[in-house]
């Protein structure tokens, strides 16, 4: 991919909470929708193309969260996930064609099947991994068969329809875009069958090339071509010694014995490949942090999820995502604490660097959407 198109840049809302800290309450702020909405407010005034709402059981619903932000903004696009095994694909199409007719074509999905036995057990989900992906293939032959003129009609060990099909067509066609993230075997498997944009956390480049490569490969055997996205955190400042200290400073109040904590529960109760690579990045070690030129894994001593940060003044780090773009990344899929603070630090520094323009969506009043009409719908007053 030509590292001269402008990479598309995502933001992401915490709704698990959020703060200047890892692993302290010394700074924490609560997930409280006023807050979410602040951060997703100023993606989309700051010229993000979209922002990521996570889900699982410590976060806010994403797609309850996400309905209610978005008529507060104008150009943001919502990539909201999802669990293939909490309800059935006709309620996930449903509320996915409802949601992208609402927000007028605004609408991408993350299928996401779970990387933790214990908490998708909460869910009902009693599957091992390679059930699970089972599953989540079952899910999406489904869902895909739903936005088809001729419905589907689906037997499977874990899912079934019988003359399934979805009758209030979405903004985008057939339906909205797919994005999907894992590692295993299954999981590169079901991506390549079915999915339009693939995932991959941050880690150093040569994993990430080997990574897509195996993704390619299987696409094409089916004859598709997939877009690729990189979920990664941000530590930007005008230097790289400042952008380093920062990152030290994300982590000053955490000790040895809660990373230890950290990483043995996470052992314990995961059974992801991604998360398993993550961890191996840094070993649970503060000396071992940066596994790649500018690639820190910091984060990932107590955070579940994408543990990589790139760090370093705005050259250096457009240098670094560059590389990733160089791999065939077009979306980058970027966090930073405070997401708010942060959401305008990467702007403003980052964007020129990256040749986005960062144009500001128009200030959005409750009152403006108190109307008879219009692409945003209407507000009660």
């Amino acid at each position: 991919m030509s590292t001269e198109t402008p990479l598309d840049l995502f933001w992401f809302v915490p709704t698990s909470g959020d703060g200047r800290y890892l692993g302290s309450r010394q700074g924490a702020r609560p997930q409280d929708f006023g807050y979410l909405r602040e951060v997703a407010m100023a993606a989309d005034r700051l010229g993000y193309g979209g922002v990521l709402l996570p889900t699982g059981n410590q976060c806010e619903d994403p797609w309850i969260t996400g309905a209610a932000i978005a008529p507060w903004t104008q150009r943001l696009k919502f990539l909201l996930a999802l669990r293939p095994g909490v309800q059935t694909p006709a309620q996930w199409a449903r509320q996915a064609a409802a949601f992208d007719r609402i927000s007028n074509g605004r609408l991408l999905m993350n299928v996401v099947t779970g990387a933790n036995p214990k908490e998708l057990a909460g869910d009902g989900i009693f599957l091992d991994h390679a059930q699970r992906y089972a599953q989540t293939e079952e899910f999406l032959t489904i869902f895909r068969g739903l936005f088809t003129e001729a419905g589907v009609d689906f037997s499977g060990e874990y899912l079934s329809s019988r003359g399934g099909k979805q009758h209030f067509p979405p903004v985008q066609r057939p339906h909205p875009p797919l994005w999907f993230g894992g590692s295993s075997a299954p999981a590169i498997e079901v991506a390549a069958r079915h999915v339009d944009t693939y995932l991959t956390w941050g880690e150093p480049p040569a994993q990430v090339a080997a990574k897509l490569e195996a993704v390619r490969a299987r696409a094409a055997i089916t004859g598709r071509q997939l877009r690729f996205g990189l979920r990664v955190h941000l530590i930007v400042r005008e230097t790289d010694a400042e952008a380093w200290a920062a990152a030290e400073r994300l982590i000053a109040h955490l000790d040895d014995a809660t990373i230890a904590a950290v990483q043995q529960r996470r052992a314990e109760d995961s059974d992801s490949v991604g998360q398993r690579l993550q961890t191996e990045l840094h070993g649970g070690r503060r000396d071992r942090l940066e596994v790649s030129p500018n690639l820190w894994a910091g984060v990932g001593l107590v955070r579940a999820g994408v543990g990589t940060a790139l760090v370093g003044s705005p050259e250096t780090v457009a240098a670094r995502l560059r590389e990733y773009q160089a791999l065939g990344v077009s979306t980058i899929i970027a966090s930073g604490y405070p997401h708010l603070e942060e959401a305008y630090r990467v702007a403003e520094l980052l964007f020129p660097r990256l040749g986005l323009g960062g144009v500001a969506a128009p200030q959005v009043a409750a009152r403006d959407f108190v109307t008879t009409g219009g692409s945003y719908g209407t507000l009660a007053a």
